[in-house]
């Protein structure tokens, strides 16, 4: 089949469409598939790492939804549709979870229809926005969610895109002093404790939009400052509270947290 008509802007590589490749999706283009071809010739196991996050993402909502006892969702960054999203995650433990996915991405945008579904008892929303824009982002969230009361805050896989620590707290401040005492955030990143990741982060780094920035297990560890955090603490995503049925996967570059604002 070919592929259909794309915009100039759609000739770049871009984010959201090569995680949607590596994680074996299909709303990617010829452009973005060539750099995840790159990246995994660098690293043959980048796209594993990618699955295992996004299972770390369904292990720490289904904890946020059943454990914590939360019932909305704010996932910032949230990409491309793929297996298990947010709500599918959070609505399969609390059917009357609310979540709202944001992101800037147009080509995301195009395809934010396939994230609306919900069950009867909750709701899901899309808000467009970038994640240096957090009054907006809340201000539009505060339309499906009530930020009078707990929410967890997702920022899975997006902080690496703000190259500057101090920028990055600051976002995550901002957007936690606009939620309810009780509010959660989670979220992972990639670190820089592997040499074949900081290679497979280089090429990436050479043609996709936007660029993405490794931080050190400790950086990582510092953006929770405030919170309290949920053991096991800021470990690899695939220590964060395995499925006790699962096999034991080994510890990979991706650095993962779950803290709580008091």
């Amino acid at each position: 089949m070919p592929e259909p008509e794309h915009s100039e802007l759609d000739k770049t590589p871009e984010t959201a469409r090569i995680w949607n490749y590596l994680l074996g999706g299909t709303d990617n283009l010829p452009v973005d598939r060539a750099v995840g071809d790159q990246i995994t010739a660098a690293l043959p196991h980048f796209a594993e790492h990618a699955r295992l996050s996004r299972r770390y993402l369904a292990r720490a909502v289904r904890h946020l939804a059943g454990e914590a006892g939360i019932r909305q969702f704010l996932d910032v960054g949230a990409g491309l549709p793929t297996a298990d999203n947010t709500h599918e995650v959070a609505q399969a433990v609390a059917p009357d979870a609310r979540i709202v996915y944001v992101d800037y991405d147009p080509y995301v945008a195009e395809h934010a229809k396939d994230l609306l579904t919900s069950t009867p008892q909750g709701s899901t929303a899309y808000v467009r926005a970038d994640l240096r824009d957090p009054a907006t982002i809340l201000r539009e969230a505060a339309a499906t969610l009530d930020l009078e009361q707990p929410v967890a805050l997702l920022l899975m896989g997006i902080l690496g895109h703000v190259e500057s620590d101090e920028e990055a707290k600051s976002l995550i401040g901002r957007l936690l002093d606009g939620l309810a005492p009780g509010s959660y955030l989670a979220m992972y990143d990639g670190s820089d404790t592997d040499e074949e990741v900081r290679e497979a982060t280089r090429i990436w780094n050479l043609s996709a939009n936007p660029q993405y920035h490794l931080r050190s297990p400790e950086r990582i560890a510092a953006l929770f400052e405030g919170l309290e955090l949920i053991e096991p603490g800021v470990v690899a995503v695939t220590r964060w509270r395995p499925d006790p049925d699962a096999a034991e996967a080994a510890a990979i570059s991706q650095f993962c947290a779950v803290g709580r604002k008091s």
